[in-house]
């Protein structure tokens, strides 16, 4: 007998959130690194980024730059990041990203 896995009950209801696109830029301060930041963005809170552009510096093995994002995320999971970033004292802004569509 094949029983339901309430783990993916709970994925399969998150997944019809609705979502965003948002450009998020973020200020390094030097307190992460740039991996580190990509890597709790993708890993812990499973959102998938693409870096429009990042203007980073390591000195002494410390991030110093702007980083801005392109991601498609729900509310939720942004306000989670959001939360995040604060916490680490990373500043950040975000612009709704809107695509004109033309028939």
């Amino acid at each position: 007998m094949i029983t339901p896995n309430p783990k993916l009950q709970v994925f399969s209801n998150t997944m019809n959130l609705p979502k965003r696109e948002l450009v998020l830029e973020v200020e390094l301060n030097g307190k992460m690194k740039f991996e580190q930041l990509m890597n709790t963005i993708y890993n812990q809170f499973g959102i998938c980024h693409r870096v429009l552009s990042a203007n980073v510096e390591y000195v002494n093995g410390r991030s110093f730059g702007s980083v801005q994002l392109y991601i498609n995320v729900s509310s939720e999971d942004f306000d989670k990041l959001e939360l995040y970033l604060n916490k680490n004292k990373l500043l950040s802004t975000t612009v709704e990203y809107v695509c004109r569509k033309y028939s």
